[in-house]
């Protein structure tokens, strides 16, 4: 008996699950008398992937309309049908170019009609044959075929007796590594005497290609079809031992896998009990399939993953785990924008978005040109320094425009945690990034822009020094491997251009000030001030008050009145604060329906903006001992003055007021000793300083004042007033002195250069070592200024006293 239920076949025999079975041939009373080399035509059946041999019973599965016709009418008749493999398996309507030329003889043992409705039919092989052609095609295929009788060796031939054996010896160490299900077909084959039948029951069970099954079937002499078999079997052996022994080999890993996949099934079918879902789970996965990371990051994630499948959601640790793979996810890793390389578009948007500022134009651009030529370069760390409202947190902006680089802002100003840097411990409730890792997830890329604003305020308490922290960030070296003690990961940091901002050099670390390249960015003139009103304070002021662009006009001479008389800065954030206020007025007309003018004159800022500020101004040289000074302040340059007097007195006492620090008030004493030691050369008489007492007041005594620069200025005064010589007319002075009688050379030339402008001056007293700063500032800044460089104090008083 035969289970035919275990058979899983396709249409018309498209399955390789097939066990046929060899019966003796079984001649029907009525089958037609079947004689070799015969010519006769039958009913032909493709198969697309099945071979039958003839002693083999074989069911197949029938789908094919023409071949469920083609069953009825055979099994009507009881006629033989002919059985071809085809060519082309693919194919649903063969013709005789999609079959091969040798098939079998067949008769219907049996129709099955299964559960399904599906037709399986029991096959007998009866004989081969050799196709000649197809004779018709409907209602399905019809051929003449030539019978063929296979070849038997002599009875007495050992050489064939021996490929026998050899045959069977082959497939039974095949049959024992196939399995269990193979012992029933190892079975059968001890009981096959025949070696024809033997060789078909081997060439349909074991699994050859359909192109092998068929070159045995069309070989009609047995010899030949024996070591043709032989060759396949031992191919096939090779085959199978080659599987075992990778399988042996990988059996232990195998087995470990298995055991990991089991105790995650059984995690999960926890976590399905206490009501956890694989949702959270499957997004964290999907999103890490889309990352580019390292191997050492992906295996991070993965261990990080695992424990967030072992928490119950209900648990307080699974929000934090799940916020921390939510960060670690959002993190851009090596993804990078593309920069732009054009040159002259980069240096338009810088133009057209900053008037002015050169230097640091120019070291973006060389930067760039850098990159372009190499390919690959560490971005380099700019700290650009200068007085407030320049445009230097603006700048950063323009720069990532220009480079085509996402945009970040930290605000530094006051941070005195380290942790705000380096990020917090996931220990911690509420731990979070750093912010320069808050940045990137923000900005979705690794290089892009970042402004550290204030830098100079950084704080430090008890909680740390975040200046420290920054110490990888900006260093080049280390900042590839930047440890974030929130993401535990080094994370590379060398690919993000940070331009940091500082007012104030002197209260920045000197390590960190070492690792950033310090541009300085001076404070404008009155003309730059003017262009930069016209270009963009005004559109952008017109459109935060509600105007469209052009709507309100402002003279020619306005912007440089507003300047000059309503502010007193090196930037130009008070110049806008101004524009707007005009601007307001106007627009609370225009929303009353009130007439407003569409022009604002010079003769109608005052309505507008009230009284004009007093201004520093050049008092003149009308009495001894006042001396115009130049002083540098957060805000930009100054002018002060140095008042002295002397009063009959023992000369023990020398009075310093108008809020003066250690350092000035040291300059000060400098500059009385140096006149009673040169006394001589001033004609004033020795004892002259044991009669008199000294007092030097600076104005605005409200005001804090210090450093060394007003050396050259308190000894001019005192001069003046010993001598009781005037001081030349609009003359300013600046400079550091010693005992010795040198003059030293100070900063924040170029401020004090506007402020000295600004004032009337026309001629400025400076050390030489100065004169390299004055080549360094641009001729506009320079016009009708006169400069004297000087090396020794009894110089400064040669240029600056009158006779």
């Amino acid at each position: 008996m035969i289970d035919f239920d275990i058979f899983d076949q396709a249409s018309d025999g498209a399955s390789a699950h097939v066990v046929p079975i060899f019966t003796e041939v079984h001649v029907d009373a009525d089958a037609p008398d079947l004689q070799p080399d015969s010519k006769m035509e039958v009913p032909i059946l493709p198969l697309r992937i099945l071979v039958l041999y003839p002693g083999m019973t074989m069911p197949v599965s029938v789908g094919r309309e023409k071949s469920m016709r083609l069953i009825k009418d055979a099994m009507k008749h009881h006629q033989p049908l002919g059985v071809v493999c085809q060519i082309d398996s693919k194919a649903d309507e063969p013709g005789q170019s999609d079959l091969y030329c040798g098939g079998t003889i067949a008769t219907i043992i049996k129709v099955l009609t299964l559960p399904d409705d599906s037709t399986n039919v029991i096959l007998q092989g009866r004989t081969s044959f050799v196709l000649n052609e197809i004779t018709a095609t409907d209602p399905y295929l019809r051929g003449t075929v030539t019978l063929v009788e296979d070849r038997m060796p002599e009875r007495k031939d050992k050489e064939f007796a021996v490929l026998i054996a050899s045959i069977k010896d082959v497939t039974m160490k095949m049959l024992a590594n196939m399995g269990e299900h193979a012992q029933d077909m190892a079975f059968a084959m001890k009981n096959i005497d025949s070696p024809f039948y033997l060789m078909n029951f081997i060439a349909t069970n074991i699994p050859f290609e359909a192109r092998q099954k068929q070159a045995l079937l069309e070989e009609h002499d047995l010899r030949k079809r024996a070591y043709l078999l032989y060759t396949y079997l031992r191919q096939e052996a090779q085959l199978l031992e080659l599987r075992a022994d990778i399988q042996s080999r990988t059996r232990e890993d195998l087995s470990q896998q298995q055991r990991e996949h089991f105790l995650q099934q059984q995690i999960k079918t926890i976590q399905e009990e206490l009501g956890t879902s694989d949702e959270d789970l499957n997004e964290l996965e999907a999103r890490a399939k889309k990352k580019k990371w390292s191997e050492t990051v992906a295996k991070v994630f993965e261990k990080e993953l695992r424990k967030l499948e072992r928490l119950s959601p209900q648990s307080p640790d699974y929000s934090v785990q799940y916020s921390y793979l939510d960060n670690f996810l959002n993190l851009p890793w090596e993804h990078y924008s593309k920069d732009s390389f054009n040159l002259k578009r980069v240096e338009d948007k810088l133009n057209k978005d900053h008037y002015g500022l050169e230097k640091v134009k120019d070291r973006i651009l060389e930067h760039l040109s850098v990159l372009k030529l190499r390919g690959d370069l560490k971005a380099p760390i700019i700290c650009l320094y200068g007085p407030p409202g320049v445009g230097k947190t603006s700048l950063g902006k323009s720069v990532a425009d220009a480079l085509h680089r996402k945009y970040a802002r930290i605000a530094l100003g006051g941070l005195h945690d380290e942790a705000e840097i380096r990020g917090h411990r996931r220990t911690y409730i509420g731990a979070l990034p750093g912010r320069v890792i808050q940045a990137l997830i923000k900005c979705e890329t690794s290089n892009p822009v970042i402004v550290l604003d204030e830098i100079d305020k950084v704080g430090q308490d008890f909680k740390g020094d975040p200046s420290s922290a920054l110490l990888e960030v900006l260093d080049p070296e280390q900042n590839s491997k930047f440890h974030d003690n929130y993401l535990d990961v080094d994370y590379d940091l060398s690919k993000v251009l940070f331009i940091a901002t500082a007012n104030n050099l002197s209260t920045i670390s000197q390590p960190l000030l070492d690792r950033m390249e310090v541009i300085e960015i001076n404070g404008y003139i009155t003309e730059e001030k003017v262009e930069i009103a016209k270009r963009h304070l005004l559109p952008k002021q017109l459109m935060e008050n509600g105007f469209s662009k052009g709507e309100v006009k402002f003279d020619s001479g306005v912007f440089a009145q507003i300047v000059e008389a309503y502010t007193r800065e090196s930037g130009v954030r008070a110049l806008e604060k101004q524009i707007a206020k005009v601007l307001r007025k106007i627009a609370r007309q225009k929303a009353s329906d009130d007439t407003y003018p569409k022009r604002v004159r010079t003769e109608d800022l005052q309505s507008y903006l009230g009284a004009p500020m007093s201004r520093d101004k050049y008092e003149g040289n009308d009495v001894p001992g006042v001396v115009t000074g130049l002083a540098w302040t957060a805000v930009g340059g100054e002018i002060l003055f140095v008042e002295s007097s002397l009063a009959k007195g023992k000369g023990e006492k020398l009075t310093l007021t108008g809020n003066l620090g250690d350092v000035m008030k040291e300059s000060a004493v400098i500059a009385l000793q140096y006149l009673k030691a040169h006394c001589d050369e001033l004609d004033v008489p020795g004892d002259k300083f044991d009669q008199y007492n000294v007092h030097i007041h600076v104005p605005e005594g409200a005001i804090p004042k210090d450093g060394p620069s007003a050396g050259v200025t308190m000894l001019t005064s005192l001069a003046s007033s010993f001598t009781n010589r005037k001081v030349r007319d609009h003359l300013a002075m600046t400079g550091e002195i010693t005992l010795r009688g040198r003059v030293l050379p100070v900063g924040g030339i170029k401020e004090k250069i506007l402020a000295a402008k600004r004032a009337g001056i026309t001629n400025i007293i400076l050390c030489e070592q100065n004169k390299k700063d004055i080549d360094e500032i641009n001729d506009i800044y320079l016009e009708g200024l006169t400069f004297h460089y000087v090396k020794y104090m009894n110089e400064v008083l040669q240029l600056a006293l009158l006779k």
